[in-house]
């Protein structure tokens, strides 16, 4: 590559890596929202905490399936496409919550929040988007300073739920929780018109004509699944991925009930559980340009190890914590957020550099449906452990779990498949 290459791929980056962050500031928020929210408007329409966590599952499961469809998508557009095709999907998602609470029907609400899951997908394929045109040795640092953008979307998101909820009854009036889901559908769609109108060039086909790889065959899903039982690093990263978000997803959507069930006051519980899930997103995403430049300096598999350390310690102070200790359920959630921040800006970074540019859409798109999977199934899990063994086994439980991936961390490195 020549030196004017060289200084344009340089400009491309930048103007990239500006408008992934303004696209994740936005979709944070939105995400934010639907969180917040989800579990208690599922707990109000059923009156059931084990169905609660339902919703987070199906939110998770949604940002895991759409994998299907948007990696076809990305392979034939681009990142642009694709990740707006999942903000437009999270826009229908909260147009069918909408609907389902004018109408109180739970199943139909579920299904919203299917589609919700989405823009979660597309928040986390953020970052690899971050990485189509980095150097090696800024890798890290560029996918994960996208992850921290997000910080400032998704920790004013869950407080901003209940000033959206407060402020559409105020205009309009109508049933708790449409302002929030409509906020949610309204940020989506911004979000999915400053992709499309911004990212250009599109960083993964820029990749590709710089790599020669412009002829590739068109990859799926499942090319990402042999990519994962051929090659180690990116078997670990997988792995490592999805054990990690289970962990995450597992202990926060039952966080809501758990604070909810201490409190009488649905207005004041909103405001507490906005807070906490707010300080527990801040801790997922603050400190990543942290974690992705000693990811960049040590290699990813180190921190790995440390976001499992932080995992388990924050099932511990989380589970410890009386329902009211509001205080020792946000350290617990804080520190959740940094052990997986961990490992999600370690893993993405071990899959990224295991393969090349024609191979990233697949195999990464693999890693998060695997890792929305596994959180779906946390929170299909977290329902019932809470309503029948109660909110500290829930976090021994994930405890347990997050302790499962040791054994890939610390085995003998394998020679990544050529």
């Amino acid at each position: 590559m020549d030196t004017t290459t060289r200084l344009d791929t340089a400009a491309i980056q930048r103007r990239v890596l500006r408008t992934l962050f303004g696209s994740q500031v936005l979709g944070g928020l939105a995400v934010g929202i639907g969180v917040a929210v989800g579990a208690l408007l599922i707990e109000d329409l059923t009156g059931s905490s084990t169905y609660a966590g339902l919703g987070q599952s199906l939110f998770v499961g949604g940002s895991a399936l759409v994998v299907i469809p948007a990696v076809r998508v990305t392979e034939r557009y681009g990142r642009r496409g694709g990740l707006a095709f999942g903000y437009i999907g999270a826009v229908l998602g909260a147009s069918l919550v909408v609907l389902a609470i004018h109408l109180a029907n739970a199943p139909l609400v579920l299904a919203g929040y299917f589609l919700l899951g989405s823009a979660s997908y597309a928040g986390l394929q953020t970052r690899y988007a971050a990485a189509d045109l980095s150097p090696p040795e800024k890798r890290g640092s560029h996918l994960s300073l996208i992850l921290w953008a997000t910080t400032l979307g998704s920790v004013t998101g869950p407080m901003l739920a209940a000033v959206a909820n407060n402020q559409w009854r105020a205009w309009f009036g109508g049933p708790e929780y449409v302002g929030a889901m409509a906020a949610m559908g309204g940020l989506s769609l911004l979000t999915a018109v400053l992709l499309l109108a911004t990212l250009r060039p599109d960083p993964l086909l820029t990749a590709r004509e710089l790599s020669g790889e412009t002829e590739a065959p068109k990859r799926s899903v499942a090319d990402g699944l042999r990519m994962a039982r051929s090659n180690a690093d990116v078997r670990t990263g997988v792995i490592a991925a999805a054990l990690g978000h289970f962990v995450m997803v597992g202990v926060m959507a039952m966080t809501a009930i758990h604070i909810r069930h201490g409190m009488d006051d649905l207005d004041q519980a909103l405001t507490v559980v906005g807070v906490v899930l707010g300080l527990h997103i801040g801790g997922m995403y603050a400190l990543s340009p942290v974690f992705g430049r000693l990811a960049d300096r040590f290699g990813p598999r180190p921190i790995l190890v440390a976001g499992v350390a932080m995992l388990v310690a924050a099932c511990a102070i989380a589970g410890s914590a009386a329902v009211t200790n509001h205080t020792q359920i946000s350290v617990g959630l804080v520190l959740l957020g940094l052990g997986w921040s961990a490992m999600t800006v370690s893993a993405a970074t071990l899959v990224t550099g295991a393969v090349t540019p024609a191979e990233r859409p697949s195999t990464q798109g693999f890693s998060d449906m695997v890792m929305g999977l596994a959180a779906m199934g946390a929170g299909v899990a977290s329902g019932p452990i809470v309503e029948y063994l109660g909110y500290g086994m829930l976090n021994v439980f994930c405890a347990v779990t997050a302790l499962a991936v040791m054994p890939f961390l610390l085995a003998r490195r394998a020679l990544p498949a050529t």
